[in-house]
């Protein structure tokens, strides 16, 4: 991947619909050249889909919350439990395995206080091997982006 690559992965994240003549035009190609750098990326995997993003409060959604979570024992069984438990929870949107003192930091959004308690009890409690859960509310943001530098 090159620096030309880069920038046209820059402009797609900027605008996801944008065409491929004006994306041409932002990265100084001609639409040819640009077109085959376009799928070539998306045949090796570098671009993986295209998707609308929403605002979560509009959507109705307006609570972010972060969950360190820490297990109870660390082999193999437990580790599998969890994640695949974790990847079919729709409130979980990134769940990331962590260095250092707990093994995961989840982003969660719900509608509610009250949705969260229901979450947290039907979901993230009924999940074995779990040995504490911190919690973070999110109560604004100040930088929130899915560009990636160049």
């Amino acid at each position: 991947m090159d620096l030309k690559d880069r920038q046209i992965i820059r402009e797609l994240q900027k605008d996801g619909r944008i065409t491929n003549q004006e994306l041409a035009e932002r990265v100084n190609l001609s639409p040819s050249p640009c077109l085959r750098r376009l799928r070539l990326l998306e045949e090796a995997g570098v671009i993986r889909g295209y998707t609308a993003l929403v605002d979560q409060k509009a959507y109705g959604l307006p609570i972010t919350v972060f969950l360190r979570i820490r297990l109870d024992r660390h082999g193999e069984p437990v580790i599998k439990v969890f994640e695949q438990a974790i990847g079919r929870i729709d409130e979980v949107l990134d769940c990331f395995l962590l260095a250092g003192g707990d093994d995961y930091l989840l982003r969660v959004i719900v509608a509610s206080l009250e949705a969260y308690e229901d979450f947290m009890r039907r979901k993230i409690h009924a999940i074995p091997g779990i040995a504490s859960i911190d919690t973070s509310f999110a109560y604004g943001v100040v930088k929130q982006t899915r560009v990636f530098p160049v």
